[in-house]
């Protein structure tokens, strides 16, 4: 990744703390052959995504036909899932999206815009949502939203 999405996710990792924390995982994306159709691609990588998922973690599938959330929609949701002590997990498919088995092992599908990202910043934009609604949660002035 470039060095500004690292300084950038950086800088809100290190704003959450408290009762949250922003770990990163990285799944490998499938490795692109002749031989290789995109399904099968979707399918590997779902399936490492899958068996990388915290024991009995709630998942939230990052898509663009998820649901559509305001921030102070996202802090509700925050606020709703922190109640059971569940880890969560964001997941932002490869560049052909997640697998039928991700999306239907997801509690949620979130679409951050209709508009489509690159991945280095989606991973920018995630990371500041994420605080911005925890801020919110806070009171904390960093939401000034009217």
């Amino acid at each position: 990744m470039p060095p500004w999405v690292q300084q950038g996710y950086g800088e809100y990792a290190q704003r959450i703390k408290g009762d949250f924390s922003l770990q990163l995982h990285e799944i490998p994306a499938a490795k692109r052959s002749k031989a290789a159709t995109v399904p099968r691609m979707m399918d590997e990588e779902g399936a490492r995504l899958l068996s990388a998922m915290p024991k009995d973690g709630r998942l939230v599938a990052l898509d663009g036909r998820g649901r559509n959330w305001s921030t102070e929609q996202l802090a509700e949701q925050l606020e709703r899932w922190s109640v059971d002590g569940r880890e969560l997990a964001f997941a932002v498919g490869g560049p052909d999206g997640h697998s039928k088995a991700v999306l239907d092992a997801s509690e949620a599908q979130w679409s951050l815009s209709p508009l489509t990202f690159p991945h280095p910043l989606v991973r920018v934009l995630l990371a500041e949502q994420l605080y911005r609604a925890l801020t919110i949660l806070r009171g904390h002035p960093y939401h000034r939203a009217e």
